[in-house]
């Protein structure tokens, strides 16, 4: 896709042509048109970031800041073009973006950035750093387990305190109780843009300011909400961001971390080794600056480049009318869960915007049996806790089944999905 589509939104016409760059979505699963609604978890690729990867493979397959050759050249060029493209895609100057293996490991890198600079690495240029006891940091119940765990354990191994803002009964945020736990003690907070169990877009901007004006650092989980709406990350204020390729047309293998260049160039480092350093000697070793001080050893070259080839896609088509495409399948999977006598959805009642997903749970019939029973019909889903057990303990169940769409995605899909699990509580004989 070389130019953006002269139309204001989605119309269905648009949405098939588009389908025909996608050759998974061509195929039939169990005798049936597969109908794909997992793209929350792993988006499906075009042509175009497919071609993209093997051309580099290909043709210029060699290492990157290494070897002086043509090969290795024009490797290093295109592989720091696709930083700059990722970057302007979110906002960001081209050495605020660290390549990683996936948004997981850009929080780690973050915590250890923390763990590191709290036992003395980095100097006064890290101190903003410094974690001890009597120092919080700030998560919340919704959280992914990537974006609460890194944070258990550096809370472990630095004495400070995990404090987390709490959830209400439908599970949107309880920002008066964020008020009163983001305080002078707070060093960090960390929060979900958008709940990958609710399809909730969440007011990260009240958030944010709240943090700043503790003084506390924000690291925004942005894996769901890089893929489906258009983010600025400088507009939001956000000190950092995550996300991940194969949410957003990727390839796996690939993620990226933003963070502001003046934090980024007093983070001591996470992984160490090759390509990130600029003098060893036996006993020391002395850093590149950012984004190369935290790209330790061989890159994945090939990924960063069709990461790019995604990205631009993307842009193609354009952020607002994919964001606006899937708010309105978003609603439509609510509204028609909702109707459908036996289900509970959750989050129904947040009244926030939201993208195209929806988890609900059927009292009766366990997740992986819904799911089963969907695949049967060609239809996939994700069932079980979504990597959020806190939240769904806090919502009573133990796992949900998950419907997430993408600007492939069609209404007939969705009501294809939403007929299947009609047809599912009553294959099973379940009544409210």
């Amino acid at each position: 896709m070389s130019a953006s589509l002269d139309v204001t939104s989605l119309a269905d016409a648009e949405i098939h042509r588009l389908r025909e760059d996608f050759p998974i979505l061509q195929t039939q699963v169990n005798g049936h048109p597969l109908v794909y609604l997992d793209s929350g978890a792993t988006s499906q690729r075009p042509q175009a970031v497919l071609d993209a990867e093997r051309g580099f493979l290909t043709t210029l397959n060699s290492a990157v800041h290494r070897g002086a050759h043509t090969l290795a050249a024009e490797a290093t060029e295109l592989f720091e073009d696709a930083r700059a493209t990722v970057a302007r895609f979110v906002g960001a100057h081209d050495d605020e973006i660290v390549w990683t293996s996936n948004a997981t490991e850009a929080i780690n890198l973050v915590a250890y950035a923390f763990s590191n600079a709290s036992v003395g690495r980095g100097g006064a240029a890290a101190e903003k750093f410094r974690l001890g006891e009597g120092d919080e940091i700030v998560t919340t119940e919704m959280e992914h387990h990537a974006n609460l765990i890194p944070w258990q354990e550096l809370a472990a191994r630095t004495g400070a305190s995990l404090r987390v803002i709490p959830v209400d009964d439908d599970g949107a945020l309880r920002l008066d109780e964020a008020v009163r736990l983001i305080g002078p003690r707070t060093r960090l907070v960390a929060v979900t843009h958008v709940s990958n169990v609710l399809g909730v877009i969440n007011p990260v901007e009240q958030l944010i300011a709240a943090a700043h004006e503790a003084g506390a650092l924000v690291l925004l989980d942005a894996c769901q909400s890089v893929p489906h709406l258009p983010i600025d990350v400088k507009a939001l204020d956000v000190d950092f961001a995550v996300f991940s390729g194969h949410k957003m047309l990727g390839p796996t293998g690939v993620g990226a971390l933003y963070g502001r260049r003046e934090l980024l160039e007093a983070m001591p480092p996470f992984l160490t080794g090759g390509s990130m350093i600029t003098t060893v000697t036996t006993t020391s070793a002395e850093y590149l600056p950012p984004p190369q001080r935290f790209e330790a050893g061989t890159q994945r070259v090939s990924q960063a480049i069709a990461l790019a080839a995604a990205v631009d896609y993307l842009s193609a088509v354009g952020m607002t009318r994919i964001a606006d495409h899937e708010a309105a399948l978003g609603h439509r999977l609510v509204e028609g869960l909702s109707a459908i006598d036996g289900v509970r959805v959750l989050g129904a009642g947040i009244d926030l915007p939201r993208v195209g997903l929806a988890s609900f749970d059927i009292p009766g019939i366990h997740s992986h049996d819904v799911g089963q029973f969907l695949d049967d019909q060609g239809i996939a889903v994700r069932v079980g806790h979504h990597c959020a057990q806190p939240l769904h303990r806090r919502l009573g169940v133990t796992s949900s089944t998950r419907a997430s769409t993408y600007l492939y995605s069609t209404e007939s899909e969705v009501d294809a999905f939403l007929e299947g699990v009609a047809a599912t509580i009553e294959f099973f004989g379940v009544r409210s």
